[in-house]
């Protein structure tokens, strides 16, 4: 993945440094020529590629170290705070408050992935305990209610579309009225080709209209420093927008269209980081330049945490404890896990780990994982409740139920028993670390 390739050549540049014996000013070019080949690389513009190495020259070589670090660590400092300023140092959160109705409209490019943002927005807020609902009023694009029909449904979101009606304004309006009682409300509009003018004439003629809260430009960030002339051109047309960068997850370019964004001064509040609705996040530049850095993101994981977590009452929370631990209580455990995203996007975000676990390790771990929730989906109720009554013989049923083999039911069973051992021996600290919110469980 591009990203990940820009964050481990930033990475491997402050490894070098580590390594160097002494960080004179030899050491310091060298970083800065590292870090400007990883830049140019990922599509950053040339001139701002100069002006950001140009500032981490000067102060890594210019400014006094404070008292109490090294300036090996004042060197990585410079470095962090220089890509931070030039992705924007503050992010600006797009605020939805519960009973206070926000209408976001959503405009961009045909093809920049504007309908499946406009659901991860809305499982976004949706999983923040909003309420949010949709309307399609894309009364162009062939299959557009019908992409997003679907998508709502997976999210268990309420949708508005008419495939007959050819007034977008006309749906949009019916559909805020149906919607009066939502946290937020989404708009998702007709794409255009690559007229921009196009796209702004429209974005103005809805704005006018339904007089939406918000106006968000959804930009393509395979397009690298093309961004920049639909950046530019809506910033110029509208003083209530932001911008969501999408597809940042497989493009050498996606550098390229987050710094020309930033360079014309229009705000980013979202970026979209995979194929899944789920991989979606708020545009915190320091979080994203510490992810690349391989720095570490816990705030981000922590917040990943909170929403996977599963809620257990405190008569479970007891019983699990006094031994009562079931395959079912394992089975919602691997739920909880698989929620929060693959183990290589939670590893990013953990410091010093983000670009030092090989590739074979993340594949061994999640496909472990998925084979072990197949596994007891195949089992019978009483298995699940009861692992006990396994004989040789259920577990060949299970194995074949579930595709795999008799081995790998074994070690499942044998993980459950170290799980259940572990989980008893809490019994005696009387705190459960490992369910709620992340608060111990009082079992006294």
């Amino acid at each position: 993945m591009a990203l990940e390739r820009l964050g481990a050549s930033l990475h491997e540049a402050l490894r070098k440094l580590f390594r160097a014996a002494v960080i004179d000013e030899t050491a310091v070019k060298e970083l800065v020529r590292d870090v400007q080949r990883a830049l140019l690389q990922a599509d950053v513009n040339v001139q701002l590629v100069l002006d950001i190495s140009k500032h981490i020259e000067e102060r890594a070589l210019r400014e006094k170290v404070p008292p109490g670090i090294s300036r090996r660590e004042h060197v990585i400092k410079v470095v962090y705070e220089e890509l931070t300023r030039f992705l924007g140092e503050k992010p600006v959160p797009l605020k939805v408050e519960p009973g206070k109705r926000k209408v976001l409209m959503l405009v961009g490019i045909q093809g920049s992935g504007k309908t499946t943002a406009a659901a991860k927005l809305a499982r976004y807020f949706q999983k923040r305990g909003l309420k949010p609902a949709l309307i399609c009023a894309d009364t162009y694009r062939p299959g557009a209610l019908d992409q997003l029909q679907q998508l709502a449904n997976r999210i268990n979101v309420p949708i508005y579309g008419d495939p007959k009606a050819k007034d977008p304004v006309k749906i949009a309006f019916e559909g805020l009225k149906q919607f009066g009682d939502k946290d937020i409300v989404i708009v998702d509009t007709a794409g255009r080709h690559k007229e921009e003018r196009e796209l702004i004439k429209e974005m103005k003629m809805l704005e006018e209209k339904i007089k939406p809260d918000e106006v968000m430009l959804v930009i393509d960030g395979t397009i690298g420093q093309q961004a920049l002339v639909q950046a530019k051109a809506f910033n110029e047309a509208t003083s209530i927008g932001s911008i969501l960068v999408t597809k940042l997850d497989g493009s050498a370019r996606g550098g390229g269209a987050l710094s020309a964004v930033v360079a014309t001064g229009a705000p980013i509040k979202f970026i979209s980081t995979g194929e899944k609705v789920e991989d979606i996040e708020p545009f915190v530049p320091s979080r994203f330049v510490g992810r690349l850095l391989g720095m570490g993101d816990l705030e981000t994981l922590i917040e990943k945490v909170r929403e996977a977590e599963i809620k257990v009452p405190e008569k479970k929370a007891k019983a699990i404890l006094s031994g009562r631990f079931t395959l079912t209580d394992m089975y919602e455990q691997f739920e909880a896990m698989k929620g929060m995203g693959p183990f290589r996007k939670l590893l990013k975000m953990l410091p010093g780990m983000s670009y030092n676990v090989p590739e074979e390790m993340l594949d061994t771990a999640e496909d472990k994982l998925e084979k072990w929730r197949v596994i007891i989906q195949s089992m019978t109720p009483a298995e699940r409740e009861n692992p006990k009554i396994f004989n040789a013989s259920r577990i060949r049923r299970v194995a074949r139920g579930s595709g795999t083999n008799e081995k790998d039911v074994k070690e499942l069973l044998k993980q459950y028993v170290l799980m259940r051992k572990m989980l008893k021996t809490l019994r005696r600290k009387k705190r459960l670390p490992l369910f709620g919110k992340g608060l111990p469980v009082d079992v006294s």
